[in-house]
């Protein structure tokens, strides 16, 4: 995907980037494959993979959930920023907090920000169980890109959602995964609402957008895992 077909398809989603975006997205590009030489951040690098599988794929949430309001939201397991600081840079709006557990990881996204000049954006580095802990019905958009088996994600980071909130998992092929799954959501106080499935253009590759609203408090006093929650 070049950057004139980039910005096509961005349009059919209703996006319209600035001059400004533009130039940050291709910065954050150059500064994420020479990162990708220290630390392991990505096996795609050519440009035109990179702006299809990460830049457009990232913003394909907007299929699901409004973010032209103002949301404070929580990327769990960013990894190289994804979807996270590709949606402060197109929607600064967006108050972003990015959450990994690797600190080399930590020191790129800052560096990113720095040299982006991103502003109302965090990056915290802990394991997203522990997080949640102390970081409860705090964001109003939970998000999550390729991370985890949904309802693993659902335990670890459902809590920090608050109740009108919203959980988003981003990910390919999954209807089992997602029937695996309906029971757990159940317990921690959600419901799934909308599921899109949809094909990233040129190569036609399968993505699935889940859409978890929490209707209730999560009752427990701490994350746990599913096997404690069922005997409950």
């Amino acid at each position: 995907m070049n950057k004139d077909v980039f910005l096509e398809e961005l349009e059919k989603l209703n996006i319209f980037l600035t001059e400004e975006q533009i130039k940050k997205l291709d910065k954050f590009y150059n500064l994420l494959i020479d990162w990708n030489h220290k630390i392991n951040l990505t096996t795609i690098t050519i440009k035109e993979e990179v702006y299809l599988k990460h830049f457009y794929d990232s913003l394909t949430i907007v299929n699901i959930i409004d973010l032209t309001k103002k949301l404070k939201v929580l990327d769990v397991g960013t990894g190289a920023g994804f979807p996270g600081i590709v949606l402060k840079i197109v929607f600064p709006n967006l108050e972003i907090t990015l959450l990994d557990s690797l600190q080399k990881r930590i020191n790129y996204l800052k560096e990113i920000i720095k040299e982006l000049d991103l502003d109302n954006i965090e990056v915290v580095c802990a394991r997203s169980e522990e997080y949640t802990k102390i970081n409860r019905e705090e964001y109003d958009l939970v998000i999550s890109r390729a991370v985890a088996h949904l309802k693993i994600l659902s335990e670890i980071s459902f809590s920090s959602v608050k109740v009108g909130g919203f959980l988003v998992a981003m990910k390919g092929i999954c209807e089992e995964e997602i029937k695996e799954s309906l029971d757990v959501i159940s317990k921690l106080g959600g419901k799934i609402i909308e599921i899109k499935e949809f094909k990233l253009p040129i190569e036609k590759s399968q993505r699935t957008l889940i859409k978890i609203e929490k209707i209730k408090p999560t009752n427990l006093k701490y994350p746990r895992r599913y096997s404690e929650i069922k005997k409950k």
